[in-house]
């Protein structure tokens, strides 16, 4: 989201990231828009600015096309820019004219602009997706692309004294945070909506919010996905239950665990239904084109409780067939090959193209983000941190040593939870795991965080309705006066 991100997926089902989303779940964020809607562009065009392909080595002339979207509708002479961040997909236009960011852009005369993130989308830099290749897929070089886009376009239309704020969620709002921090020249102020500004390689918090959040319905409901967890584990350790296990959660093809990654990815992909819900939970994405929303905390947890359906481990596959049914999956592909060969598909037809083997490179080479099940304070198990890593060197050839560098570059370069910067409004929602690396707290008067009781990713940046919580609909208004604010100074 700007939103683009909001995890690009977990193992891959279909899953954000604020601007679209594509296909999947990629493994490190649960995204943010999921889909691309055709229908906009015949609203809001798509159009391209030449950008360059290596910001940080003036002896490389190479440059590329990127993608981007206006809308003058709200622009008053005099007023200012806001600059939509995309992240680990698409660029959605729908975002173009829905949204809060449109509601303050309306109040405040803000021209509207929505840039692509590199190899996401249709902003294609190089031929393919190989690893060579991707070693361009950077936040720094996204950030670079920002300021340039930012001062080039500033002088194409006569922006140049106007004052540029910058927003995304998720991914894009570590970014929108960080164009602040590291191009304060540019942007005048930012808003970093459920930003995980902290990199870490093992993240095993995210599934002990994801418990919290599930017992905050039913205090029986992480108890009983446990049990199931369990019970689905042990069965996993004796082939004689595999075909009942094919059965009952309609696999593409019979289950076979060859190997602990085997078993690991069709543990992690049934973990993603709740993993996903609980990310999303409530929040209005319906004007993305996102499907499911209508699937809860409280519909998956109700399905949990309902004995009629048999043991724990029945309504965990009930859980399972009730996704698939949702999103039209007439299948489940268990098989870690296959996801083995679509992540390393280089070509940009490849089945992970969409966002899924760009995402899960940025992760290998900057944010680690492993949503592991290290914790004992979390219902699920069978996906632990040596599964995350190893496809770092499966996919990219990085090896963990490499991955805990990149890591601690990352938060060496950006500060980490210590952001030093001002005009950065950090909103999060304390239902989204993503919350724990972000900013729930002050840093000071002029960096203040948002924190949403309730609700969910990058909750504040949907449009609002009238069964948002009142929380909701004070912290929309909070930014808003903050933004007011700012740009008077």
């Amino acid at each position: 989201m700007a939103f683009q991100s909001c995890r690009l997926l977990l193992a891959f089902f279909l899953l954000f990231s604020l601007f679209v989303v594509g296909e999947g779940q990629y493994k490190g964020f649960r995204k943010f828009n999921r889909v691309q809607d055709d229908s906009q562009k015949a609203v809001f065009e798509e159009q391209w600015f030449t950008q360059k392909l290596d910001h940080f080595n003036g002896a490389d002339s190479r440059e590329w096309k990127q993608r981007y979207f206006v809308n003058e509708a709200f622009y008053r002479p005099g007023g200012p820019v806001f600059l939509m961040i995309g992240g680990e997909g698409p660029a959605n236009p729908a975002w173009m004219q829905n949204g809060t960011w449109l509601t303050y852009a309306e109040k405040l005369g803000a021209l509207c602009l929505m840039l692509e993130h590199r190899f996401y989308g249709k902003s294609h830099p190089t031929v393919d997706l190989s690893t060579d290749n991707l070693h361009y897929l950077s936040s720094r070089q996204a950030l670079a692309d920002l300021a340039h886009f930012r001062t080039m376009m500033a002088e194409a239309r006569g922006l140049t004294n106007r004052k540029w704020v910058a927003f995304g969620g998720s991914y894009p709002g570590s970014l929108a945070a960080w164009f602040r921090l590291k191009y304060p020249h540019l942007v005048h102020a930012s808003v970093a909506t459920s930003a995980p500004v902290y990199a870490t390689v093992n993240f095993p918090e995210y599934l002990e919010v994801v418990r919290r959040s599930l017992a905050s319905e039913n205090a029986e409901c992480p108890l009983l996905v446990k049990k199931a967890s369990d019970t689905l584990l042990e069965r996993l350790k004796d082939p004689k239950t595999y075909d009942n296990i094919t059965k009952d959660f309609n696999l593409c093809s019979k289950l076979q665990i060859q190997t602990e990654m085997d078993s690991a990815y069709f543990l992690e992909t049934l973990a993603g239904n709740f993993m996903d819900v609980v990310q999303y939970n409530e929040d209005n994405r319906g004007f993305e084109g996102v499907t499911g929303t209508n699937i809860t905390i409280k519909v998956l947890c109700g399905v949990m409780g309902d004995t009629s359906l048999g043991e724990p481990y029945a309504r965990y596959a009930a859980v399972a067939r009730l996704m698939m049914d949702t999103f039209f999956i007439k299948c489940l592909d268990a098989s870690f090959s296959t996801y083995l060969r679509d992540m390393t598909n280089t070509s940009w037809d490849g089945p992970a193209a969409g966002g899924g083997r760009q995402w899960v490179y940025q992760t290998c080479t900057e944010f680690g983000f492993y949503q592991s099940t290290d914790s004992p304070n979390q219902p699920f198990t069978g996906f632990p941190l040596a599964y995350q890593v190893k496809q770092c060197a499966d996919f990219y050839n990085v090896s963990a040593e490499q991955l805990a560098e990149a890591v601690a570059q990352t938060n060496e370069y950006y500060g980490g939870y210590d952001i030093r910067s001002s005009r950065i409004v950090l909103p999060n929602g304390s239902i989204d795991p993503w919350h724990a690396l972000g900013i729930t707290q002050d840093i000071t008067p002029d960096l203040p965080a948002v924190f949403i009781k309730g609700t969910a990713h990058c909750a504040n940046m949907y449009p609002a309705r009238s069964e948002d919580l009142p929380q909701l609909a004070l912290a929309r208004d909070h930014i808003f006066l903050l933004l007011q604010q700012w740009l008077k100074q």
